[in-house]
């Protein structure tokens, strides 16, 4: 029997309430996306409501079938809620992707509709609902989350797994079993997963169904899987390219057996000439000339309009044959044929280049200069066929290197030379050295510095040696250089940057040569380039900045600084410089900090810039509004953080420079604000009083007055920038941590017992601190203690502290026994200490204060060595009234010692020797 059905009625309505409580739900999220603005970013709540209500309705599963009916129903709904806000963002028509947050709507309309897919009345609910699963995957396969598209594509092939083929009679149902099957094997293909997308393409055969559509679209992925491959070059899978091809080949053979529809046959025809077109094409990479010739004999025969690149593809495959006669006459074929574009014909042309070129250099000369007979060689023709074989230098890879690699040594030919060497060529010899520049650049610019090294030293060629074009060369000598610099050959680089120097020697030179310097790691020369450079008549600072940006880059720290720090020289003088003052030292103090012990020296630079803050003014140095909030909230952080660094090193005098420094950037005003950060002023003057403090405690010696003096003001600063109508520590403890208005208090208290006539000071700081919300019993404690102690020891504060914290221990649900014993030993001393003889009664109290705290505590609760020290100090009392003849005194501190010793556990031998001497006395 199962569980629903042995459980009572009651436990049913509830699961049934659960339902309607969980749909309820679901329903309220939906309809809060129907109200979603189109176009804005979906919010990630929705798909995490929902998948969590739907998570919990899972668990209540089985349902019955109105519950499955209702769950359908709100699937649909959130998949046309979806539907509408795609559409209404326009995302098919502008282009734009469905956003991560729109597919995980549609996971969840789908994975509801998966609860309620075995729902009855509904026809063929599981290929409705392994739609969804498919239409979801795609949009997963378009964000490129393939690990979700696999799985949704997985859900709906088990959906469809259960349905029987036999009773699928819609051809749009077919279809989709083709397309599912199609869209699988796609993001397995994308995944790297080629073996499972190819099974998955094979067994996409048996979902054909005579149709020539689904014969074509099922072949032209393989056609498109075989060319993803062929794209790669790689030498491996050429062999299962020509496979997948040979698949597509086959199906649109079979296809078109079965194809009924005109334009059905010319739509399989055009694909099955696309697939022997790429077929030719694997057959060439696999060196199979013969093969490609049948592949273009073929085409040739049933196609009107012949493809410019099937003679393209004849040529190389009788290059291949090494029968150059019939590579030769489809070449002059091409050339004559004015329907060949000329493209595919410099394609032509650079194919017999590459083959005829292995043969040696002088072969392809002469092909290049039989070429130019034939086009009536001139200076204006060379250029023309220069220019095409060329090409778009844009491009990279193999093929444009060798482009370039012919060209260099075609315009080096002194039959080339000679063309373009006489007076009446002048324009077509700047026309060739604009050309060869260009090719080079463009080379240069994809990174290829040999080849633009080598196109750059051809350019020279047609370059003029007369004196008007110095300039020219000095600058073709400077690009040398940089080619030579990206191929690491800095001798080289130097020698070309030498002699543009000599030529003409400017700022460009000598930032190359700082630039060799510094990848040569040459530190010294480097930074003596940098000293020269102001000296350059076209001198300007962007040359400092740009040094120092590739300093940064080389991670040259030492440079870094000089380029920075020279920079900085310049910005007194009003010269226009590159960029603002601050910013440059915030990359100076950024990159000093970057190294190691370098503390002093970011001081220095931070001063440095402090001065000019005061120089300037706030708005001017760090500029206005948001922009200067932002530098001068850098720079108080960055002292603020500096300070508790060298702080946590031991380092403070260091520690107290750099929180005096973040006192003064927290306090600096932007934009005429009225209040800057003064709770961050207020943080940083306690914290350099507190780094001062802990120095001469470090260095073990003593302030003298006058700094103890400065250092009260420092307090008294940031006391008076809180004042206000409340009172001084009412505004400290509303604004400022606990333990910071603790150092405040004890590092004034400490300063205050280094002057004279400060105690009543002392007092009333400890007793406002007292009354504070934070107030916390350690604080007291640890100031009590400092107070009891030392040459400048206050028992008036170190009582009142010590009370104090006693009471808010005591008055605590759990109170510390340890801290309770501590407080009464030091208060009994501090009583015994100053005025034994008049304190004696508050000594009294104080014994029976803890007698009175041992009383129901459980045995060790209260600390039993503390407990006996009690015991005992209050018995030993009675030795001086006893030798003075004053029993009813002696009697007192006897009965209290006696009823202490009572409450420690231990002493019992201790208490009948008591007993017994006080009926004795």
């Amino acid at each position: 029997m199962k569980i629903d059905e042995i459980s009572s009625p009651e436990l049913r309505g509830g699961q049934n309430d659960l339902h309607s409580q969980l749909c309820s739900q679901i329903e309220s999220s939906i309809k809060d996306i129907e109200k979603h603005v189109p176009g804005t970013a979906l919010p990630d709540s929705f798909s995490t409501d929902l998948r969590c209500s739907i998570s919990q309705l899972n668990s209540l599963s089985p349902y019955p079938n109105s519950v499955k009916l209702h769950i359908w129903k709100l699937s649909y709904r959130l998949w046309n809620a979806c539907v509408d806000l795609s559409n209404a963002a326009g995302f098919k028509t502008s282009g734009h992707k469905i956003d991560e947050e729109h597919a995980k709507l549609r996971q969840v309309s789908a994975d509801l509709l998966f609860l309620a897919s075995d729902v009855s009345g509904i026809p063929s609910p599981a290929i409705k609902s392994a739609s969804f699963f498919y239409k979801t995957g795609l949009i997963w396969h378009d964000l490129r989350k393939f690990e979700h598209a696999n799985y949704c594509f997985e859900k709906a092939t088990d959906l469809l797994s259960k349905v029987e083929i036999s009773t699928i009679s819609e051809n749009e149902e077919k279809r989709f079993l083709l397309d599912l099957n199609i869209a699988r094997s796609r993001t397995a293909w994308e995944v790297s997963d080629r073996n499972l997308a190819v099974a998955l393409l094979s067994r996409s055969k048996s979902m054909l169904f005579a149709v020539a559509e689904n014969y074509k679209a099922l072949a032209n992925q393989y056609l498109t899987f075989g060319k993803a491959i062929l794209s790669k070059n790689e030498a491996s899978g050429v062999n299962e390219a020509l496979r997948l091809m040979n698949d597509a080949l086959e199906l649109c053979e079979r296809g078109l057996t079965v194809v009924k529809r005109t334009e059905d046959t010319l739509a399989l025809k055009e694909l099955r000439s696309k697939t022997l077109r790429f077929l030719a094409v694997v057959h060439l990479q696999r060196d199979e000339f013969e093969s490609v010739l049948k592949c273009v004999k073929v085409l040739r025969d049933g196609e009107k309009d012949q493809h410019p690149s099937l003679s393209v593809l004849a040529m190389k495959a009788w290059l291949g044959l090494r029968r150059f006669g019939e590579a030769e006459k489809e070449l002059r074929g091409m050339v004559v044929d004015k329907g060949i574009p000329e493209g595919v014909w410099v394609s032509a042309v650079e194919s017999y280049f590459q083959v005829v070129g292995a043969a040696g250099a002088a072969t392809v000369k002469g092909v290049f200069l039989g070429l130019l007979g034939r086009c009536h060689v001139s200076a204006g023709a060379a250029i023309r066929v220069v220019s095409k074989v060329l090409g778009d230098p844009a491009g990279a890879g193999e093929e444009t290197r060798l482009r370039a690699k012919v060209v260099s040594d075609l315009v080096s030919d002194d039959r080339i030379l000679t063309l373009l060497s006489g007076e009446d060529t002048s324009r077509e010899r700047t026309a060739m050295h604009a050309l060869l520049w260009n090719c080079a650049a463009e080379h240069f610019r994809s990174k290829d510095f040999q080849t633009s090294a080598e196109i750059f030293e051809k350019s020279l060629l047609y370059n003029p040696s007369d004196i008007e074009s110095r300039n020219l060369r000095a600058k073709g000598f400077r690009v040398l250089c940089l080619c030579y610099m990206g191929l690491s050959q800095l001798d080289r680089a130097q020698e070309y940057i030498n002699e543009a120097e000599k030529l003409e020697p400017n700022i460009a030179s000598t930032f190359l040569k700082f630039k060799i310097y510094l990848q040569k790691n040459e530190c010294d020369g480097a930074i003596s380039q940098l000293q020269a450079m102001p000296s350059r008549l076209d001198f300007t600072t962007e040359f400092l900045s740009l040094a120092a940006h590739e300093a940064i880059v080389c991670r040259c720290h030492p440079v870094t600084v000089a380029s920075l720090s020279l920079l900085l020289n310049f910005y007194p003088t009003g010269k226009q410089m590159p960029t603002t003052e601050v910013v440059v030292f915030r990359t100076l103090v950024t990159t000093l900090s970057q190294g190691p012990q370098n503390d002093s020296d970011i001081l220095k630079q931070m001063k440095r810039a402090h001065t000019r803050l005061s120089e300037l003014g706030a708005d001017k140095f760090f500029g206005k509004g948001e922009i200067g909030r932002r530098e001068r909230n850098w720079f108080s952080v960055n002292a603020w953080n500096s300070g508790v660094k060298t702080g946590q090193e031991d380092q403070h005098a260091l520690s107290a420079e750099f929180f005096r420094l973040a006192s003064e950037f927290y306090g600096a005003s932007i934009d005429e604000e009225k209040e800057g950060n003064h709770v961050m002023v207020c943080k940083s003057l306690i914290m350099t009083v507190s780094a001062i403090i802990s120095d001469e405690r470090q260095r073990k010696s003593t302030l003298l007055e006058n700094k103890v003096k400065e250092a009260i003001s420092l307090l008294d600063r940031a006391g008076k920038m809180l004042r206000s109508s409340s009172t001084e520590y009412d505004k400290l403890e509303a604004i400022i941590e606990p333990n910071l208005l603790f150092m405040y208090t004890w590092c004034a208290f400490d300063l205050y017992s280094r002057l004279d006539d400060t105690g009543s000071q002392q007092l009333l700081l400890i007793k406002r601190f007292a009354n504070s919300k934070c107030c916390n019993p350690n604080h007291l404690l640890q100031i009590g203690i400092d107070a009891s102690q030392g040459p400048r020891s206050n028992h008036e504060v170190a009582t009142f502290a010590l009370s104090t914290c006693l009471s808010i221990l005591l008055a605590s649900s759990s109170p510390d026994y340890e801290s309770v014993a501590l407080i009464l030993r030091k208060l009994i001393c501090l009583r015994s200490i100053h005025g034994a003889d008049s304190n004696d009664d508050a000594t009294m109290e104080t014994y029976k204060q803890a007698y009175r705290i041992m009383v129901g505590l459980r045995e060790g609760e209260y600390p039993v060595e503390e407990a006996k020290w009690l015991a005992m100090t209050a018995w030993n009392r009675a030795a001086i009234p006893v030798r003075m003849g004053n029993v009813d005194e002696a009697k007192r501190w006897m009965s209290m010692g006696l009823e202490l010793a009572k409450k420690v556990p231990g002493m019992q031998t201790y208490r009948s020797c008591m007993e017994d001497f006080v009926a004795g006395l």
